[in-house]
């Protein structure tokens, strides 16, 4: 490989990481509500698309930018909040599977309700970051990209700290590890599952802004749920940690497959390239890299 070539491959490698950021950035979402209520909330897209509407349909209505994205966050909280009473409290202690269609059911009211209030428009979201690549030691980077990558790190880094110095942050880590033990010692488990859809919210919010700039605030957004699954397979379904490194090697491993690879299939395996790696990390390593590993005994 001459040193051009070099370059190249950095150049694809880099693109891919900071692609995989905004993966991640989705499938944050469901870890948050996974970890606690073993709920896969296939609604999470749904929220996404949601957030994005309400925060491009109020800039157009000539709401301040800053204003605007207050509202959204308070709007998409309250989402949170509703949902947990509503739908998961309600459903409590049901098999995965009632809980994973009442998501599922769930996203559809969302998006139905996205198209009552916001119509069914494509919207053009301008956040004021450019799309213009610079270079760096002959490599070509995307602004853009590296905005969002610093945006999402910022977004990770006040979870962490959250989830991991604060109290109601060592509530959800007892809630995850275990439920009943939670319960045992007078943790609320309501009080917690509502904070986590709302976080689940803040992070839909930020995943719409980022995933709405760069495609368009349009109804196939909420589709970028499925980009969240391969992540989630091979990160694990209950480890933040997983979701981050998962997006990162998804992102990277897709590019660089559509780049070396495609050529000799007849490219356009970028789209379903992830989901080969996630079904070989299943037959592996169901639970994930990152993922508990439960142990069954008979």
């Amino acid at each position: 490989m001459d040193w051009f070539g070099f370059l190249f491959l950095i150049e694809v490698t880099i693109g891919g990481l900071l692609s995989g950021v905004m993966y991640a950035l989705v499938a944050i979402g469901f870890v948050l509500i996974y970890k606690t209520s073993g709920v896969l909330n296939f609604a999470q897209g749904a929220m996404v698309l949601f957030a994005a509407l309400t925060f491009v349909s109020l800039i157009e209505a000539g709401v301040p930018f800053i204003f605007a994205l207050i509202i959204s966050a308070a709007i998409m909280i309250a989402l949170g909040f509703v949902i947990e009473r509503t739908v998961l409290r309600p459903l409590a202690n049901r098999s995965p599977m009632t809980l994973f269609m009442a998501t599922l059911g769930l996203s559809y009211i969302i998006e139905g309700a996205a198209q009552i209030i916001w119509g069914t428009e494509v919207h053009r979201l301008d956040l004021g970051i450019s799309n213009a690549p610079f270079q760096v030691a002959g490599v070509f980077i995307s602004t853009f990209d590296l905005v969002a990558a610093a945006i999402a790190g910022v977004l990770f880094a006040g979870l962490t700290a959250f989830f991991r110095w604060t109290r109601t942050g060592l509530a959800f880590r007892a809630v995850a590890d275990d439920q009943f033990a939670a319960l045992a010692v007078g943790l609320r488990l309501d009080r917690t599952w509502a904070t986590v859809w709302a976080a689940a919210g803040i992070v839909a919010l930020v995943a719409g802004l980022l995933w709405g700039a760069r495609l368009g605030v349009q109804f196939s957004l909420s589709l970028i749920v499925l980009k969240a699954l391969p992540v989630l397979v091979l990160g694990g379904f209950d480890s933040v940690l997983g979701a981050i490194v998962a997006g990162l090697a998804i992102g990277a491993t897709e590019k660089l497959a559509e780049v070396y690879l495609g050529p000799f299939v007849g490219g356009g395996i970028e789209g379903w390239f992830a989901y080969v790696v996630a079904l070989l990390v299943l037959l592996i390593r169901p639970s994930g890299l990152f993922g508990q590993k439960l142990v069954e005994r008979f």
